[in-house]
Formats: structure tokens, C-alpha cells, sequence
């Protein structure tokens, strides 16, 4: 199963834009900052993820204010030709974090 869960902030967004089928779509920069148990050891975990969305989806992001937080659900997949994983947002919900 490929699905991920995040709680992240918005770092940045693209200009909203429209794929060829007229489909709304968004590219996003998520930023996600947390501890976590590794090996008995608390470790600070910080990374960002490149995020996309879609439809209403994406006109809905799109109108967000860079640095608020929420909580994506959705998969991970490569862009055409790309290595890097990319977060294919499916649902999101406000989180303070």
C-alpha cells in the first residue's frame, strides 16, 4: 500500500496552473519538523517534501497563507522522469502543529 501521512506547513506554492485537460493543479514545498524514537534515541526530524494537488484541491491550497499547517494524506510518486519522490496530495485537513 502507498499511503503517507504528513503533518507539515506550507513553505511554498507555485502559481496555481491548469493541465492540458483544464484540470486545476498546484506545486507545493512542505515542511515537516518533529521528533522521533530512533533506537532508544529521541532524534529531531526536519525535511522537506515537493508536494502536488489537484482540482479543488489545488484552488483551495492555492489560497492558503504560506507557513500554515495541515495535515496531508495521499501517495508518493515520481514525477514524469524524475527520481524524487513527490507527495500526491488526496486530502488535507487544518493542523496547528
Amino acid at each position: 500500500m502507498n499511503q503517507t501521512i504528513l503533518s507539515a506547513r506550507i513553505a511554498e506554492a507555485k502559481a496555481l496552473r491548469y493541465t492540458p485537460a483544464g484540470l486545476p493543479a498546484l506545486d507545493l514545498l512542505l515542511e515537516h519538523e518533529s521528533e522521533a524514537l530512533e533506537a532508544g534515541t529521541t532524534r529531531q526530524v526536519k525535511v522537506q517534501v515537493r508536494a502536488v494537488a489537484f482540482g479543488t484541491d489545488a484552488e483551495t491550497l492555492a489560497r492558503q497563507a504560506i507557513g500554515s499547517g495541515f495535515r496531508f494524506t495521499g501517495f508518493l510518486a515520481a514525477l514524469r522522469g524524475g527520481k524524487h519522490p513527490v507527495l500526491h496530495i488526496q486530502s488535507f485537513q487544518p493542523d496547528p502543529i
